[in-house]
């Protein structure tokens, strides 16, 4: 059975930092590719970065590469999401996500598997 279970989530004043981790199981994912997704209270959840798990070429979709950084540890089957100089409009519940194939995939569609989430609150 294929999990992924957030963590690293809280509550953060405006211009810290924060590293969410996405401990994976189950299958292997060498031909998958792992994300981070956020929605914030009354929006759409939103692609944040993505890393393909083999290669570990990452890619992403809007402006939040300079602040945000994916990763992943093959020995520790976890991915990463390093946060820095957070604002409030960050707050939300993160999410990852593993979608299989060989693309790079970043609407909530294409992914087939999802964590609980883990929330994030940054303070004013």
């Amino acid at each position: 059975q294929v999990q992924l279970v957030e963590s690293g989530g809280g509550l953060v004043q405006a211009g810290g930092s924060l590293r969410l981790s996405c401990a994976v199981s189950g299958r292997t994912f060498s031909n998958y590719a792992m994300a981070w997704f956020r929605q914030a209270p009354g929006k759409e959840r939103e692609f944040v970065l993505g890393i393909r798990w083999s290669s570990g070429s990452t890619y992403y979709a809007g402006s939040l590469k300079g602040r945000f950084t994916i990763s992943r540890d093959n020995a520790k089957n976890t991915v990463y999401l390093q946060m820095n100089s957070l604002k409030p409009e960050d707050t939300a519940v993160y999410y990852c996500a593993a979608a299989r194939g060989y693309s790079y995939p970043t609407n909530r569609g294409e992914f087939d598997y999802w964590g609980q989430g883990t929330q994030v609150t940054v303070s004013s």
